[in-house]
C-alpha cells in the first residue's frame, strides 16, 4: 500500500512539473534543460466480459486484461532530450501494461516500472545515422504499448503473442535517401534485460515509403532458450500501411515465427494476418476496425494448439486537445474450447468484450 502511494506521489509530482513548464515563458526554460522535452499519459479503462469469468480477467488480452471494473492500464512520465549529438530518453510509470510486458523476466524487480530508458549518439558528419544502447520498444509489430499511439484500444493477437515488447542492447538506424530506412540490433533477447543465455539476438529492418505507402520488414534470429545457445527462435513481421483517399488510413501485418527445438526437441510455428483501418468521419470523431487471424500450431504462444480469429470497433471521441475516450467492442474466437464461462475453466469457443477506456496524454507524441 506504501508503495503504491509513492508511486503516486511521483506521478502527480511529475505531472505537476511538466505543467509547470508548460506554462513557463521560452526564456525561462533555458539552460541544461532547454531542450529536454517532457511528457506525461494515463490511461485506463471499464471492462465488460459476457462470459463473466470468476476470475473477472479477459484471456489473450494484454492490455485490456480485467473484467468487471475500473482499471488503470499505464500512468507514464517520459523525458527527452533529442540526440545534437547525444540524446537519452527515459519513459517510466506503472500499471498493468508494464506488468504484463514484464512478465517473462525472471525478476524483473525495479525495472518493471522502466518501459524505455536509453542513450543516443548521431553524429553530425552523417545526417539520418542514429545509434541507442539500453532498454528500448522493438521493431516488430503494427502496434505499440502506447494506446493512444493505435487505432484501436486493445491490441491485436499478433502483438500479444506473435512479437516481443522490448529489447536490451544496441540499436542503429539510418536513412538511404527519402524514400528508405534500415536498421541493425544486437539485443540480449526477447523481453529481458538480463540475458537467460549467453548467446545474442540479431535484428534486421528495412522500410521504403512512396506514393501514400510505407512498407516495413523486420526479422529477428537468436537464441532464447534457458540456459543454452542450442536452437534459434526467428521472426520475420511486415507491415503495409497506406491512406485511404482524405479520411481513411489502413494496414496489414503478417508474422511469422518458428522456435527451434522448444519442446521435446520438437520445433514449433506461429503464424497469422491482422488487417485495420481507421476513418476520421469528424475531426473529433473516428472509427476504426480490425480483423485478425492467428494460428499457434503448437501451443507455443497461447499454450494451447489453436486457430484464433478476432473482429474489433472502435469508435474514438477527442474530447479536446489532451484527453480522448475509446468505446470498443471486440469478439474473439478460438477452434478450441479455451475461453473461461463463469466459474468453468476452458469451456467456450469464443468471448466477447464491451470496453470504454479514457486517455489523457500532455506534451505527448502524436
Amino acid at each position: 500500500m506504501r508503495f503504491g502511494l509513492r508511486c503516486v506521489a511521483i506521478l502527480l509530482f511529475g505531472w505537476s512539473f511538466v505543467w509547470l513548464r508548460a506554462q513557463a515563458p521560452e526564456a525561462s526554460r533555458a539552460g541544461s534543460l532547454g531542450s529536454m522535452r517532457f511528457s506525461a499519459l494515463l490511461d485506463g479503462y471499464y471492462g465488460l466480459n459476457f462470459n463473466h469469468p470468476a476470475s473477472r480477467l479477459n484471456q489473450l488480452r494484454n492490455f485490456d486484461a480485467e473484467a468487471g471494473q475500473i482499471s488503470l492500464n499505464l500512468a507514464r512520465l517520459t523525458a527527452e532530450l533529442e540526440p545534437a549529438p547525444l540524446g537519452l530518453r527515459v519513459d517510466v510509470g506503472f500499471g498493468k501494461a508494464l506488468d504484463m510486458i514484464h512478465a517473462g523476466e525472471a525478476d524483473p524487480g525495479g525495472l518493471r516500472f522502466i518501459q524505455q530508458a536509453y542513450a543516443s549518439f548521431a553524429p553530425r558528419t552523417r545526417e539520418g545515422l542514429r545509434c541507442d544502447f539500453g532498454k528500448f520498444n522493438t521493431a516488430a509489430g503494427a502496434e505499440v504499448v502506447e494506446t493512444h499511439l493505435n487505432w484501436n484500444y486493445s491490441r491485436s493477437l499478433l502483438f500479444s503473442y506473435a512479437v516481443p515488447y522490448y529489447h536490451f542492447g544496441f540499436r542503429l538506424r539510418t536513412s538511404v535517401g527519402s524514400h528508405l530506412s534500415a536498421g541493425l540490433e544486437l539485443v540480449n533477447g526477447w523481453n529481458n534485460v538480463r540475458d537467460n543465455n549467453s548467446g545474442k539476438t540479431v535484428g534486421v529492418s528495412a522500410a521504403v515509403s512512396g506514393r501514400g505507402l510505407a512498407w516495413t520488414h523486420v526479422y529477428y534470429v537468436g537464441p532464447e532458450r534457458a540456459d543454452t545457445n542450442e536452437g534459434r527462435r526467428q521472426l520475420y513481421d511486415t507491415t503495409l500501411a497506406g491512406t485511404l483517399g482524405r479520411i481513411g488510413s489502413f494496414y496489414v501485418n503478417f508474422d511469422y515465427g518458428r522456435e527451434a527445438g522448444a519442446r521435446g526437441g520438437a520445433n514449433q510455428h506461429w503464424v497469422g494476418l491482422a488487417g485495420a483501418a481507421r476513418l476520421a468521419l469528424h475531426p473529433r470523431f473516428a472509427l476504426a476496425p480490425r480483423l485478425e487471424w492467428f494460428r499457434d500450431a503448437d501451443g507455443f504462444a497461447t499454450g494451447l494448439a489453436q486457430r484464433l480469429k478476432e473482429a474489433t470497433v472502435t469508435a474514438e471521441w477527442k474530447m479536446g486537445q489532451a484527453v480522448w475516450t475509446r468505446l470498443e467492442y471486440r469478439r474473439d474466437w478460438s477452434d478450441q474450447r479455451f475461453f473461461d464461462r463463469g466459474g468453468e475453466l476452458g469451456v467456450a469457443r469464443s468471448q466477447q468484450t464491451l470496453l470504454a477506456g479514457l486517455i489523457f496524454c500532455f506534451a505527448c507524441e502524436p
